[in-house]
């Protein structure tokens, strides 16, 4: 497709989106993006024309002809950049060399990370409670730290209720639709779900925080306009999603997350999974590898119990499992129950590493660690189904 039949869409009255879509990203920062994703850029065609964030540096020209589509460029008074990471701010410093805004704003943060990043001078600095006259529209500001940088902030359209919500209830999804009222609702949570679990996590107090301030400041939204995935215009479904995310509300089920080598621990696992069943707890077995450390968060976010299996290969853990672990301690998943298996040949010390991870990861250890020599036996077998029953059974009593 050539960029001059790139086209910018409408959101309100006076918003536009003339962002990029990347259909062939696989890998974002250690996540599997199996549907690609967006980067969205706003243009407010106020008095005080402004652009709202930017693209991933490559995006540049894609973003450029959906400007152009609907004004000249040169027009472009003002740039708003509520989130300097690179895949908003790549194409920053490219844009405001050749458009030579008046202002471009950032928060205080943001500032600092602009100059660190591009070297980037004068940019002035905003915070909560502050508005940006457009002439016949205005902007406020109300900084979102931690959600998920400390230089993260949204901006209020109060005019036209649009709240661009930078990182904030996106997803990563590629789409040539951009209202989420035009997708398929099943795919919008389930990506939400992803992009939560292997971004937010970790800062749910401050979802929680922040919904209380949305909540407080009755903003009637019209429209939500986030950094990736689509722009929500009804229902708002998403807003739910995350108060119940945050919350940490669960749906009695247990991960069964388990490397193998010759098939020992993978035959343990499927027992510990049919433990679970029989104590009333659907349990979601993942081999990893061919299970996405993200994936495995994205189940672990509504889970009740993770239970993780591997073998001890010179004397470490499978490097799957070490992968897995490393990355969800980082993530700080909360409420789990859980125990560990494994099979191993001459030392045996993945158990022990396992278990080190999920303590501190505070994870209610239930039972006792199976272990076995080479391949489990039929006794193996049952203590690795009285384990899932077990782990179970406390599912129930924390219900």
């Amino acid at each position: 497709m050539s960029k001059s039949s790139l086209r910018a869409v409408r959101v309100s009255e006076h918003v536009w989106w003339v962002g990029a879509v990347d259909w062939a990203i696989r890998d974002f920062h250690g996540y599997a993006t199996s549907r690609g994703t967006t980067y969205n850029a706003y243009l407010v065609l106020a008095d005080k024309v402004t652009l709202i964030d930017t693209v991933k540096a490559q995006f540049r020209d894609e973003m450029m002809a959906r400007i152009s589509s609907v004004v000249e460029p040169g027009k472009i008074d003002y740039i708003v950049s509520n989130h300097s990471e690179m895949d908003h701010s790549g194409a920053l410093p490219e844009t405001i060399a050749e458009l030579r805004p008046e202002k471009v704003f950032a928060s205080k943060m943001g500032v600092k990370a602009l100059r660190a990043h591009f070297g980037l001078e004068g940019i002035e600095a905003v915070g909560t409670g502050d508005k940006l006259g457009l002439g016949n529209l205005t902007i406020s500001f109300l900084e979102t730290k931690m959600l998920h940088w400390p230089d993260s902030m949204a901006s209020w359209l109060a005019e036209e209720r649009v709240l661009f919500s930078q990182d904030g209830f996106g997803m990563h999804l590629a789409s040539n639709r951009l209202f989420a009222d035009e997708l398929d609702p099943a795919v919008l949570r389930e990506e939400a779900a992803k992009y939560y679990a292997n971004i937010l996590l970790p800062y749910s107090s401050l979802v929680t925080k922040l919904l209380a301030t949305v909540a407080e400041l009755k903003l009637d939204i019209a429209r939500l306009c986030p950094d990736h995935g689509p722009v929500w215009r009804t229902g708002f479904d998403i807003l739910g999603w995350y108060r119940d995310w945050a919350e940490g509300r669960t749906v009695s089920k247990a991960v069964v997350a388990y490397a193998t080598m010759w098939g020992s621990t993978a035959r343990m696992a499927q027992s510990v999974a049919d433990g679970l069943a029989a104590a009333g707890v659907e349990a979601r077995v993942m081999p990893l590898g061919p299970a996405h450390r993200s994936d495995v968060m994205t189940e672990l976010l509504d889970a009740d119990a993770l239970l993780v299996g591997s073998p001890t290969i010179n004397n470490q853990l499978f490097p799957t499992m070490a992968d897995f672990l490393c990355y969800a301690r980082g993530l700080k998943p909360r409420n789990l129950v859980g125990q560990v298996f494994g099979s191993y040949g001459w030392s045996g010390e993945a158990c022990k590493m396992m278990g080190t991870e999920l303590e501190a990861m505070d994870v209610e250890l239930v039972g006792e660690p199976v272990r076995t020599v080479y391949v489990p036996d039929e006794e193996t077998l049952g203590r690795c189904r009285e384990l899932g029953s077990e782990v179970g059974r406390r599912v129930k009593e924390r219900a």
